[in-house]
């Protein structure tokens, strides 16, 4: 795996990065005006109709959340988050180059998503492989009814004892679920089972800690402390936000060869200078700032005891403080996959 200069963590970073990964250098940034001719609508969040699915789920401070095996999961589901975790997928294939994963697959038979949200990736895969059956895995049936006919959705848990088979799938795909999981160990023990001989599990993962490289990110600046919160207020429930700095550590300790590991820097906002990054910047500012209460209010109240009115007058200046355009601040992306030992 080819290797880069190691980048010094910024101020205010709360993990060392891996040692040997790639990653992004610094970025430039735009001289224009950084929100020129961009805006976001604070009030994107559309509301929810009452329907019979209302029995699927729970309701708590205006946001619906999971039913089955209710509280597991300390984030919302309802239409607004949806729409957020659809940018989200969009974001990282953008990441990815174009691409839906890095694993080098050769005629899939059998490929599952854990954490599948609304079912984008696993639909988007139906289609690029329609010899493959999909699988996607959720707590919340929240995916649509009309996918691929080699698409299919499970509600089910994902650190709950597996059923596929052993030696049976080709890809295990987990996006995004540093904010799910307790037991990081046991599942990882399990993709490797349920694996093939020379089958894949891919990791992509954003990490919010925040970066900045020009020194604009000043120590009031509330985003990096509104993380702190959120990762503390997981930890009650035994979930480790940053999972993905450790897990490159686990998959090579659960038995995995051939890593491949690159992490990226992205902007939160439009402030770069390439034009690529600048979309890259507005489009997570939004899924930031759009999200604001959906990754809060659950964390917070629930895991640290706040009011839900302690939480709506704290996220008053993050929200100003994700638009001042002078702070040139990015989080991170992580792209992670390793294979099965083959046999023979």
């Amino acid at each position: 795996m080819p290797e880069s200069e190691r980048q010094e963590s910024p101020p205010g970073a709360e993990a060392a990065e891996e040692d040997n990964v790639p990653r992004d250098p610094h970025i430039d940034v735009d001289d224009v005006p950084a929100d020129e001719g961009y805006t976001t609508d604070a009030q994107s969040t559309t509301s929810t109709s009452i329907a019979s699915s209302v029995r699927d789920y729970q309701f708590e401070n205006s946001r619906r959340y999971h039913k089955f095996k209710e509280g597991l999961y300390q984030f919302p589901n309802d239409v607004p988050e949806q729409e957020r975790e659809d940018m989200k997928h969009t974001v990282a294939v953008h990441l990815l180059g174009g691409k839906l994963h890095n694993s080098p697959l050769e005629d899939p038979q059998k490929i599952v998503d854990i954490g599948t949200g609304t079912g984008s990736w696993a639909i988007d895969m139906g289609d690029e492989y329609p010899g493959a059956e999909v699988i996607g895995i959720d707590l919340s049936p929240i995916q649509p009814p009309w996918v691929p006919p080699n698409v299919r959705f499970l509600v089910d848990d994902a650190e709950a004892p597996w059923l596929f088979g052993q030696d049976s799938l080709d890809l295990v795909h987990m996006r995004n679920m540093s904010t799910a999981i307790k037991d990081w160990d046991k599942l990882l023990g399990q993709a490797y089972s349920n694996l093939k001989p020379g089958g894949w599990i891919e990791l992509p993962e954003f990490r919010w800690v925040y970066g900045c490289d020009d020194g604009t990110m000043h120590p009031d600046y509330t985003p990096p402390t509104m993380v702190a919160n959120i990762k503390d207020g997981l930890a009650t429930f035994g979930v480790d936000m940053h999972a993905s700095e450790k897990n490159e550590e686990r998959i090579r300790k659960a038995g995995f060869v051939n890593v491949r590991h690159q992490i990226k820097k992205v902007p939160v906002g439009p402030w770069p200078k390439d034009r690529s990054l600048k979309t890259i910047g507005l489009y997570n500012r939004s899924i930031i700032y759009d999200g604001l209460q959906a990754i809060t209010m659950g964390p917070f109240t629930r895991g640290l005891g706040w009011t839900p009115e302690e939480v709506e007058v704290f996220l008053v200046k993050v929200r100003k403080d994700l638009m001042d355009s002078s702070v040139h601040s990015y989080v991170h992306f992580h792209s992670l996959c390793a294979q099965k030992l083959k046999t023979g």
